[in-house]
């Protein structure tokens, strides 16, 4: 899959976007369904044309063989994919449906992914069904992946395409397709085009953008971020591409600011947005 840069460029805006409805996941049913379409579809592309038709024309005698009135070519198609289905023993829906729970249950796991279960980044976002999330320096699927497991709507945005190419296939199979958008993009040249309830930024989000880039990005972050949303920025605590954390103090006045440090060299700054209350 190739993803196009120019297909997400977006203009700086200084106003929230609004937010927009989080689609509804797919039912267990209809993945099952997609399964195995896409099992059958492989098989046919992976066998000769002769060995296709040698299947239709069994299919065709299957089909005599019930008193078929009406061999029509919509009724051999159907047969030649249920004799598909059956030399790939496909598992039933109720199999399928017990691994793929299973398999759910896992996905929603931070260690899954590769993620300590008592890092800030788990512990501030334990909560993010029907949310929308930006994941922004997404050279990890992990986060991303991990969100999306948990019923947030994520955007992962990362200016090198092999990373983004890399989320996008690691959703696809993780059946997670329709809640994580991949964008090929640098924070300072686009902007959110939803209203956002949390955003995630790695070391490498800023690389690249000088401290005027960088308060620019971070205004137009806040700015789409609804009340009560929080931010996540992870820094490097030493070396010359560090943020400084005074820099992002500065940056978030009027949030809630907390700092975490973990092992190694890397901090977690946290900063909540106020809720404004209706007077």
């Amino acid at each position: 899959m190739r993803i196009s840069r120019t297909a997400v460029s977006c203009p700086h805006s200084s106003t929230a976007p609004r937010a927009t409805p989080i689609s509804s996941p797919r039912s267990l049913k209809y993945e099952y369904e997609l399964y195995v379409e896409s099992e059958i579809e492989d098989y046919k592309d992976s066998v000769s044309r002769a060995s296709l038709l040698k299947i239709g024309d069994e299919a065709v005698e299957v089909l005599r063989k019930s008193d078929q009135i009406a061999l029509t070519e919509l009724l051999v198609w159907q047969e030649v994919d249920r004799i598909i289905a059956r030399r790939l023993r496909l598992p039933t829906y109720a199999t399928w449906k017990r691994r793929r729970l299973k398999m759910l249950a896992e996905f929603r796991t931070p260690e899954h992914w590769g993620i300590a279960p008592d890092a800030a980044f788990v512990r501030e976002l334990a909560d993010s069904t029907d949310c929308h999330v930006l994941v922004a320096g997404a050279e990890r699927e992990g986060p991303a992946l991990y969100l999306a497991a948990r019923g947030a709507a994520v955007t992962a945005v990362e200016p090198e395409e092999d990373a983004v190419e890399r989320v996008v296939k690691a959703a696809h199979a993780a059946g997670l397709t329709e809640r994580v958008r991949g964008l090929c993009a640098d924070l300072g040249g686009w902007a959110p085009d939803v209203a956002l309830h949390a955003v995630v930024c790695t070391p490498s989000a800023f690389a690249g953008l000088d401290v005027m880039d960088r308060a620019r990005v971070i205004e137009v972050l806040q700015s789409a971020t609804v009340d009560g949303g929080v931010h996540l920025v992870e820094t490097i605590a030493a070396g010359t591409d560090r943020l400084p954390l005074e820099e992002l103090h500065s940056r978030y006045h009027g949030w809630t600011i907390s700092v975490e440090r973990s092992a190694g060299s890397r901090e977690t700054f946290m900063a909540r947005k106020a809720t404004v209350t209706a007077a």
